[in-house]
C-alpha cells in the first residue's frame, strides 16, 4: 500500500494514551488472533518506577508463584504472508528515560525493516455512547497524508509516549500515522470501551489494507452501549447530559452545518459550565 508500505509496526501503550483501555485491547486482540513471536523487550530497571507501575505476583497452572514485571516488548508475525504484515510494540508508558527507550526501539524497527508505524491512542472527549465513535488520523509526513488522505494536528502542548516514539521514527526516516478514538469521558475511567476498540480496528484496517480481525467486538459493543443506556435510565441529570451531547454530536456531523451554526452549538454547551474532560498532560491531537 502506497504510504506505510508493506510491514507496518502498530503502537499502543497502556497509561494516558489509553483511555476506556481501548488503544491496548486493540494491541492485545491482534495479538491473540495471530501468531507472533517477541523480537526485543527493553529492560524494565532502566524505564520503570516501580512505585507507579508495580510488579504482579501470579501463579502458574502448576500452583508456582512468580513476580511478572512491567514491559513494553516488539512482536513480530511468524508467518510471512503477501500483502500488508502488522507487527506489534505493546506495553507500559515508561516513567522515565523516554528519548533512550525511543531509541532502543527505532534500533529495532530500523533492523527488522519496517516500512511505516501507526500508533493507537484514546483519549477522554464530550461525545455520547450513542453516536458512532469518531478517530482522528493524523501525520505528520506530508507524502503520508496525501496518500492516505489524512490531517496534520495543530495541538501543543504536554504529550505521551506516543508521540516521543512518533517523532524519533520520523527522524530515523519510518513514515508513521496516529489513530485516536475519542470516549466518552464519562465511562472511559470506569470500564473498557470495546465500540472505541472497534472504531479504531476498522479505522487501522482501512489505513493499512491488512486484514484485521475484530473477534466478539461488535457484541460487546451492543452490550457496553446497552449496559451504559440502563445506568442513565436511573439517573435523570446523566440522561439530560447526554442529550445535549448527541445534539451537538448531530450538529457537527450534519452536512448542512456551518461553521457559525457549529460555534453556536459550541458556546452554549460552554455556558452550561462544559470545561471538557482532557485533563492537562493528556496527548489530545486534535487541538
Amino acid at each position: 500500500m502506497d504510504g506505510l508500505g508493506r510491514r507496518v509496526l502498530v503502537t499502543a501503550f497502556d497509561g494516558w494514551n489509553d483511555a476506556g483501555e481501548a488503544a491496548s485491547a486493540a494491541i492485545a486482540l491482534l495479538r491473540a488472533n495471530g501468531a507472533y513471536e517477541p523480537v526485543f523487550s527493553i529492560d524494565p530497571e532502566l524505564y520503570f518506577d516501580y512505585q507507579y507501575t508495580r510488579p504482579h505476583i501470579e501463579s502458574d497452572v502448576e500452583g508456582r508463584r512468580t513476580l511478572r514485571w512491567p514491559e513494553a516488548t516488539l512482536y513480530r508475525p511468524v508467518r510471512h504472508a503477501r500483502g500488508t504484515q502488522l507487527w506489534l510494540l505493546a506495553g507500559v508508558e515508561p516513567a522515565r528515560a523516554w528519548q533512550a527507550f525511543a531509541a532502543e526501539f527505532v534500533d529495532v524497527m530500523l533492523r527488522e525493516d519496517l516500512t511505516g508505524i501507526v500508533s493507537l491512542g484514546s483519549m477522554m472527549s464530550d461525545v455520547p455512547h450513542t453516536r458512532p465513535i469518531s478517530v482522528f488520523a493524523g501525520s505528520e509526513n506530508d507524502q503520508i497524508r496525501t496518500a492516505l488522505e489524512l490531517e496534520r494536528s495543530s495541538y501543543e502542548g504536554p504529550v505521551g509516549i506516543l508521540s516521543v516514539l512518533s517523532a524519533a521514527a520520523d527522524v530515523a526516516g519510518i513514515p508513521t500515522a496516529s489513530l485516536w478514538a475519542s470516549v466518552p469521558h464519562y465511562v472511559a475511567g470506569h470500564t473498557p470501551s470495546p465500540k472505541a476498540t472497534l472504531a479504531l480496528l476498522d479505522r487501522l484496517e482501512d489505513l493499512t489494507g491488512a486484514r484485521v480481525p475484530r473477534g466478539d467486538l461488535a457484541a460487546e459493543s451492543a452490550a457496553w452501549e446497552a449496559s451504559i443506556d440502563a445506568a442513565a435510565a436511573d439517573d435523570e441529570e446523566m440522561t439530560e447530559y447526554i442529550r445535549q451531547l448527541e445534539a451537538t454530536r448531530d450538529t457537527w456531523d450534519s452536512p448542512d452545518a456551518s461553521g457559525d451554526a457549529i460555534a453556536r452549538e459550541f458556546e452554549r454547551y460552554l455556558r452550561r459550565g462544559g470545561d471538557g474532560p482532557n485533563k492537562p498532560g493528556r496527548d489530545d491531537p486534535r487541538r
